[in-house]
């Protein structure tokens, strides 16, 4: 609890501190120390604090300013609709093809059982234009647009939706591009600029981490044949296959809202984020234990792999009769 409240602390401290600094960004060092406090702030609220209280990490200290029923982040995505789409379809289908939709968010292929078709050929650059607006890019993966064209979900709920998200999104674009610009009075643009800079930055940043903990090679993806009459063990399997870490120490653990420890995140979900780190020589020496990999690199590492695999999937490849990584008897056997 006192971590949390800590947190949550530094985080506003940060983010007045660089508001503030914004306001006398006509001298160019208070420009880039308030764009990179209010930058660190956002990364700060998205990644160990929103991610984690929306994840109900913090429940239990019945709190109702730090509860994911009540926590609405500084994201235009709304938390509603996140929680679902993140909680429960990604986390309970782990890189399921057709289950998990977090599978290159619908507009990469990223993994070789997908159908190709020319459009991937252009996802390198798709990809690193998602990666400055990847928070709209969630709130858009959110509507499910491919659930209508399959008919199981009506337009009237997707409008619904849409509503929501737009009313979540005008509030994010007048606080940050008008109201703090229009009360910086002739610093308009340079706090509008910083403001951007600071969103884009923390989209960069968490695209970034999301990837890494998701799409590196070594990371499996699943058919739904291959998980029929899957056990809890294999579940357990599956989110341990299915994820990769990051090494770092005290400091990146926080800026990364402790999604380096990306295999403990989907082994429990809802363990508080600051004892990943605690948990991760257990999970790693059970691992030796029973022969399964324990997939961690450097940030520079996986982000290559991840890029790797980007470029390499743009490409037609054939679908593999059979996916290294994958359960097969002897794994099932260790779960």
């Amino acid at each position: 609890a006192r971590y949390i409240r800590r947190v949550i602390a530094v985080q506003r401290a940060l983010e007045v501190s660089g508001r503030t600094l914004l306001f006398a960004s006509v001298l160019p060092p208070a420009w880039l120390a308030g764009t990179a406090a209010l930058a660190t702030a956002k990364i700060l609220e998205n990644m160990e604090i929103g991610h984690n209280v929306l994840h109900g990490q913090w429940d239990w200290m019945r709190d109702p300013q730090i509860h994911s029923s009540t926590w609405e982040w500084d994201l235009v995505s709304p938390a509603r609709h996140w929680k679902y789409t993140h909680n429960y379809l990604h986390h309970t289908w782990t890189n399921v093809l057709g289950k998990d939709r977090d599978i290159g968010f619908v507009l990469l292929r990223l993994s070789p059982e997908q159908p190709w078709h020319p459009y991937y050929l252009g996802q390198p650059l798709y990809n690193a234009i998602l990666a400055p607006f990847f928070e709209w890019g969630v709130a858009l993966h959110d509507l499910e647009m491919e659930r209508v064209r399959g008919g199981d979900k009506s337009w009237n709920e997707v409008f619904t939706q849409l509503r929501e998200i737009l009313r979540k999104a005008g509030r994010q674009v007048v606080k940050d591009y008008v109201a703090f610009p229009l009360l910086a009075g002739p610093l308009f643009l340079p706090v509008l600029i910083g403001n951007l800079t600071a969103n884009m930055t923390r989209n960069v940043w968490a695209h970034t981490v999301i990837f890494c903990g998701h799409f590196p090679d070594e990371a499996a993806t699943f058919t739904e044949e291959q998980i029929e009459g899957e056990t809890r063990g294999e579940w357990y399997l599956r989110q341990l296959l299915g994820s990769c870490n990051l090494a770092g120490g005290p400091l990146f653990h926080i800026m990364t809202g402790n999604l380096n420890h990306q295999i403990e995140h989907h082994l429990f979900p809802d363990l508080p984020s600051n004892r990943y780190a605690e948990v991760a020589p257990r999970v790693r020496a059970l691992c030796e234990r029973f022969g399964l990999p324990y997939n961690t690199g450097s940030l520079l590492r996986q982000t290559a792999k991840v890029w790797k695999r980007v470029f390499r999937l743009a490409l037609p490849t054939p679908t593999p009769k059979f996916r290294a990584g994958c359960p097969t008897p002897a794994l099932t056997q260790a779960a």
